[in-house]
């Protein structure tokens, strides 16, 4: 008997041994995520890697860029070829623009990995986020990356810290009733009461232009800068705008000026922290103030229930989100967070699996999204998720980033049944008249490139405020025509009428 007990130990320990051997052996693959805070995963990744062994064939590792690095990263990785980086963020406003990358050769074509390993992502991901995802790459017509099936409609908002506004003897009426062009007299009385050291007006610049212009990005743009504009009518966004179905460059119209104008006055008054006009320091500048609430009115582009959200509680004041006009669905959104295979990984299929398995299954985006149960949070007796604030602290991923976020759990500070107001919430936003415009920019690459290297020179500055529109606004218009916007311009027109049958 002692024997057999023995012989059935050495079995055991044999087994266990060949399974450890066997997942040292798996290869790993690499994923780059964008907008994260998170300085601690060995715990998920434990997880991760135990739970993906035999359904995906890998092992994970993940860079976790944020808001401040990511663009550099990711063009670096893609351009330089590097293998050793599988799967990157993408979407239609990123630096790897997801239209223009796929053109160039950058991602992987996913329709046959779809065919053979996809019908539980296809079961997960609506039909219309495949669609807006299916464009002409360099492998011709096809999905190119997969698609989140997050906020799939635009909505750009004020961030109002109503903690300080309600100080001030203001309230969320008066910032409607005043909005962009009467804000001096809100932030004149928070320089009075916060000091000249306080900045009342936290701003990502290109998102305050889209806000107050009206003007929406053409999918297929510069990615970083956005050259081009359709206008929204803001009273109903499914109708035509003032100038109809016309792209513009947007920096030649009257309500860029004016916009810009309103800035500059607002950045010499002290009301703007100069930061926010340079590209290296912008991004970290609007998120760390964001996160300690050191501003009073600020720009977001919002998503439903992101006022629940850990980025937002964190901040420990009253904040809301004031609409500049009703949510709308456009191409921009529809392809707002995506994730490719990089042309240049060495482990396509098991890239792919991971990614179809992290869209569809609840207990895996649930774990890279959220952290390890009785860790990074518990659940209460309602089942609703609640977060562990110090192990939050080191592990915040930007979930809208990551993938699907309806197979994720309502956490307490949503409520329950989260998800579902979520998903009829988008069900019910209007289209744009152009949706599902892609600019194909490949005739005018050299135009583009050229133009984007003008557009880093001038845009953010003056969008900004931070320099004088009277002088600077001519220079960057004669700039950009002497590096070929007509000529963009007018191929990007050609095809949305095309698009459009005229």
């Amino acid at each position: 008997m002692k024997k057999i007990v023995s012989l059935f130990l050495t079995l055991v320990m044999l087994l266990g041994l060949c399974a450890a051997v066997q997942a040292d052996d798996l290869p790993t693959i690499t994923i780059m995520f964008h907008g994260s805070n998170v300085s601690d995963d060995s715990a998920v990744l434990e997880k991760v890697n135990e739970y993906i062994a035999d359904k995906v064939g890998a092992k994970l590792e993940v860079i976790w860029g944020t808001w401040g690095d990511f663009d550099e990263k990711v063009v670096n990785t893609l351009v330089s070829g590097d293998s050793d980086v599988d799967m990157v963020f993408t979407c239609s406003w990123s630096a790897d623009e997801y239209n223009s990358y796929a053109k160039n050769g950058y991602f992987v074509k996913l329709d046959d990995l779809i065919a053979k390993y996809g019908a539980d992502l296809k079961a997960a991901i609506p039909e219309s986020l495949m669609q807006a995802a299916t464009i002409e790459g360099a492998d011709g017509m096809g999905i190119y990356a997969v698609n989140g099936f997050k906020d799939t409609a635009t909505q750009n908002t004020w961030d109002v810290n109503v903690t300080l506004l309600n100080e001030l003897g203001y309230t969320l009426d008066d910032v409607k009733k005043l909005g962009f062009f009467g804000f001096g007299e809100i932030f004149a009385k928070a320089k009075e009461v916060k000091g000249d050291s306080f900045y009342p007006f936290l701003v990502e610049p290109m998102v305050a232009e889209r806000m107050v212009t009206n003007s929406i990005i053409i999918a297929g743009d510069v990615g970083n800068t956005n050259l081009l504009s359709l206008y929204l009518n803001p009273e109903d966004v499914s109708a035509e705008g003032a100038y109809g179905n016309q792209i513009l460059n947007k920096f030649a119209t009257p309500e860029y000026k004016a916009f810009v104008e309103k800035m500059h006055e607002y950045y010499e008054a002290g009301y703007i922290n100069p930061a926010l006009a340079v590209a290296e320091t912008s991004n970290d500048t609007r998120t760390n103030a964001q996160k300690t609430a050191d501003y009073l009115i600020g720009t977001q582009s919002y998503a439903y229930g992101y006022e629940f959200s850990a980025d937002v509680l964190a901040r420990g004041v009253e904040v809301a989100f004031v609409p500049c006009t009703d949510a709308y669905v456009d191409t921009t959104a529809s392809q707002g967070a995506m994730m490719a295979i990089s042309s240049a990984s060495e482990h396509v299929e098991e890239s792919f699996k991971f990614l179809a398995l992290l869209n569809s299954d609840p207990y895996l985006m649930t774990l890279l999204n959220y952290g390890v149960e009785g860790i990074h949070y518990t659940r209460n007796d309602d089942g609703l998720v609640v977060f562990n604030a110090d192990a939050r602290a080191t592990y915040s991923p930007w979930t809208n980033g990551m993938g699907n976020v309806t197979i994720l759990p309502d956490t307490e500070s949503e409520g329950k049944g989260f998800r579902e107001a979520f998903k009829a919430y988008y069900a019910g936003a209007k289209a744009v008249p152009a949706l599902g415009y892609v600019f194909d920019n490949s005739a005018v690459a050299n135009e583009m490139a050229a133009l984007s290297n003008v557009a880093a020179q001038y845009a953010l500055a003056l969008d900004c405020g931070a320099t004088d529109p009277e002088t600077e606004l001519p220079k960057f218009l004669e700039a950009l025509e002497a590096a070929g916007m007509q000529t963009y311009l007018d191929a990007a027109n050609a095809q949305l009428n095309a698009y459009l049958g005229k």
